[in-house]
């Protein structure tokens, strides 16, 4: 690597860092940055899973010191997003991720109007124990949003983020919740990238160092601004997701 190109990852990897860390959707910035460092495609995704796992780890740690996170539930949940992000990364091989940006982006759309709409949702916390049959529900959504992480990924965190404001979580207890199970099933995809020889480790460790500190500055500045700014950060980067899913499906049938 050039000094251009270690600089270019170094500034695009603290941006996605600092907004991954409170709301998910860094892949929207780093991915893009690594493609421009000439790396394929698909390399591009899994060298991202390297760097976007340590900076998951970073604002993990940054929320438990915080006491942002319910161990309670998450420890639970940790095996299902990471089981189901490894079973999406090997159904990726076999089906083309295309099959769910149709739905993807009807989920994106509906998730946004819901925050839009509901102003003070996860403004304070309303959480209480499920009943086993909610408990159940939320459980395969879990599963279910680390396959995708693991088969397609961009914007993961996000919603792990809203089922944690549907389960009555306010929003940066939600934020701290989401990066534990992100982390999960970043570290479940990366493990499978790295044993198929597809990370590009070197750009992955400019890009991550680069992510531990855009994770550590993005988490601190959302646990002192509070839930306001994580809900215009969250709308933010879900209408951005829309966007970037209207263009990739325009681009492929157009």
């Amino acid at each position: 690597m050039d000094g251009t190109i270690l600089l270019t990852l170094f500034f695009f990897g603290f941006l996605a860092a600092f907004i991954d860390a409170v709301v998910g959707g860094g892949g929207l910035i780093s991915i893009p940055a690594l493609l421009a460092a000439g790396i394929p495609p698909a390399a591009a995704v899994a060298t991202n899973k390297l760097a976007s796992t340590m900076g998951a780890l970073t604002s993990t740690i940054a929320f438990i010191r915080a006491g942002k996170v319910d161990f309670r539930l998450t420890g639970r949940l940790f095996p299902l997003t990471f089981i189901g992000s490894l079973f999406g990364a090997l159904t990726v091989r076999y089906v083309s991720p295309d099959v769910l940006k149709p739905l993807i982006l009807v989920l994106l759309i509906t998730v946004a109007i819901y925050t839009v709409f509901k102003k003070n949702w996860g403004s304070t916390s309303t959480y209480k124990k499920p009943t086993p049959a909610k408990a159940l529900l939320f459980a395969a959504a879990i599963f279910g949003i680390g396959f995708y992480d693991g088969f397609l990924g961009a914007g993961t965190g996000s919603f792990i983020l809203f089922a944690f404001l549907l389960l009555g979580f306010d929003f940066i207890q939600s934020a701290g919740n989401a990066k534990l199970l992100n982390f999960s099933s970043n570290l479940a995809a990366l493990i499978l990238f790295l044993m198929m020889d597809m990370v590009y480790i070197p750009y992955g460790l400019a890009m991550g160092g680069a992510m531990i500190l855009g994770a550590l500055a993005g988490s601190k500045f959302a646990i002192l601004k509070g839930t306001s700014y994580v809900r215009l950060l969250f709308i933010v980067v879900t209408v951005s997701l829309i966007g970037k899913n209207i263009y990739d499906f325009y681009q492929s049938h157009f």
